[in-house]
């Protein structure tokens, strides 16, 4: 098998359906052991790209690599039983059990050990369920199921299209918490999600998509800086300070806005350092003082925002 120093290299992809660009330009790579977010709104090219990346869909022109290979090569298919995929709307067979399920899904890899079935229900909270028929299987149960056929075979590539769907706030921590043990043993992932609150602190690095194209690449702080989105500080008073704080803020231009005994306002990063000094010299006025960075929310929708203006 070629090597690569990038798990995915996807160069000037393009995917076209009649007049519709799908998938216009997009080049960006992923190396070995990512986390790697993929957002953007609905019908942005997130789904299409999954499905190019796993040979569902060649793409009109350019070029996706993948672990080395080319998924228009001869070789791809020996790449793609290192790949996990758990797509977004999941089809099961409802009068298989959990553990069928896993069963055929492993004879269809054809690189999986028998008993990997059980301890993967085991790892997705689904022993307790493992005989039962998956039509008796909630949503949240469904999408655990899925999860675990993705991680059959140990893949050294996991591409998972919106998969927390349908877990409850405990089945998304445990999810995060398997995924963190997959990517300690050398897996790349590759993940969609709407819930941006969700997955800002989990990625290593994210891809904006918007109307098909790559519209930002990098860190959530990469991002934030490049459209120059502010901090927001939270400062909490001691008693009988606010007032005492409040003028010093206002003397060096900052506009502040009070409310009980704390007092918000935004800054620039450049006059975040300005502003230490001031905090400094406050001292015992001061109880407690919060730097909030931008959300990955308020990064979306600048970078969507800016790409949409007239």
């Amino acid at each position: 098998m070629a090597t690569s120093a990038h798990v995915i290299d996807i160069h000037s992809v393009n995917r076209h359906f009649g007049s519709i660009r799908a998938v216009d330009g997009v080049s960006f790579t992923v190396g070995a052991g990512e986390i790697f977010g993929l957002i953007g709104h609905n019908g942005a090219g997130k789904s299409t790209l999954f499905k190019m990346m796993l040979g569902l869909l060649s793409p009109s022109n350019g070029e996706i690599r993948l672990c080395g290979e080319s998924v228009s090569g001869a070789r791809f298919r020996e790449v793609r039983r290192q790949i996990g995929y758990l797509p977004e709307n999941l089809v099961l067979y409802d009068n298989l059990s959990g553990t069928e399920t896993l069963r055929f899904f492993s004879r269809l890899k054809g690189n999986v050990e028998r008993k990997q079935c059980e301890e993967l229900l085991e790892t997705v909270g689904l022993t307790h369920a493992a005989k039962r028929r998956v039509k008796e299987y909630s949503k949240g149960m469904r999408q655990r199921l899925g999860f675990a056929q993705a991680l059959l075979g140990h893949p050294k590539l996991l591409l998972l299209d919106e998969p927390t769907n349908g877990l409850d706030p405990q089945g998304i921590h445990e999810f995060y918490a398997v995924l963190e043990r997959v990517r300690a043993s050398g897996a790349t992932v590759i993940l969609t999600s709407h819930i941006l609150s969700e997955i800002e602190q989990r990625v290593d690095r994210l891809a904006l998509m918007n109307m098909g194209k790559l519209a930002a690449l990098g860190s959530v702080a990469e991002l934030s800086s490049a459209i120059a989105l502010p901090l927001r500080i939270e400062i909490t008073a001691t008693d009988g300070a606010i007032d005492q704080i409040e003028q010093c803020l206002k003397a060096a231009g900052f506009v502040t806005r009070q409310e009980n005994q704390k007092l918000s306002f935004a800054i620039s990063s450049e006059e975040k350092i300005g502003l230490l000094p001031i905090l400094a010299d406050l001292g015992n006025a001061l109880s407690d003082v919060r730097f909030i960075e931008p959300s990955l929310e308020a990064v979306f929708l600048g970078h969507h925002n800016s790409k949409n203006k007239v």
